[in-house]
């Protein structure tokens, strides 16, 4: 590999945005930055302090007083908030159902676009995933993908990945309805809508696995590289 460059995957809630990004940067020795687990950790500290997603005032205070950090360990990369492990607490439908109320809120993601931002001032190699990498915080990135599936497979992909770490708060049909609900949610928020951006590469994986989508994003990558 030449020059590192700034590569952003955007997507949908359960579309493997953070699962592929986490390969392709173990992959390609780049730095990983999972937005969307920032996101979920605002939201886990104001259920805890039963902060409601209509008091901007104090999410920005909880979003500027946190310290979020993504640690490298055996098992891939944990996150912690304020000095403790939320690495589970923070993929729970009880966080899942409400972080699209607390992101969408702007006070929010004003403080933790400024945050990921920071990430970027090193010049390294980065990859970002979220839902509005490509149009909002990485408007630059060389390589935008925005990677879909249908609602169906994404339901069967939440559900199985629960079923694999003991979560049972939900079944099948009602982990669909949510991705829908949530789908409805994050594309239709007045601040940082979900869409991609205008020269992103739109990938659909419904009928793809983990390696294929990979494999699929590498070689654009490898495009992207061979002309820098």
């Amino acid at each position: 590999m030449s020059k590192a460059i700034q590569i952003a995957i955007d997507g949908p809630a359960s579309s493997g945005k953070s699962t592929i990004a986490k390969k392709l940067a173990k992959r390609l020795a780049y730095v990983y930055l999972d937005t969307g687990a920032m996101y979920r950790s605002i939201t886990l500290l104001a259920l805890e302090q039963g902060i409601e997603a209509s008091d901007n005032q104090a999410l920005r205070a909880l979003a500027e007083a946190s310290e979020i950090v993504f640690k490298v360990n055996a098992d891939g990369q944990s996150v912690w908030v304020n000095g403790k492990d939320v690495t589970d607490e923070i993929r729970t439908d009880q966080v899942s159902q409400a972080v699209s109320a607390y992101s969408a809120v702007s006070d929010v993601r004003e403080v933790l676009v400024e945050k990921q931002r920071d990430y970027t001032k090193g010049g390294q190699g980065i990859i970002m995933d979220g839902r509005d990498i490509g149009t909002v915080v990485l408007p630059a990135a060389e390589l935008k993908i925005f990677l879909t599936a249908s609602a169906e497979e994404r339901g069967q992909r939440r559900f199985l990945e629960n079923q694999a770490k003991g979560y049972s708060e939900m079944n099948l049909e009602e982990l669909i309805a949510d991705i829908k609900r949530r789908d409805l949610y994050d594309s239709t928020r007045e601040d940082s809508p979900l869409k991609p951006a205008d020269d992103a590469i739109i990938l659909d994986s419904s009928d793809m696995d983990l390696d294929q989508v990979e494999e699929a994003i590498f070689a654009y990558v490898n495009k992207v590289l061979s002309q820098n």
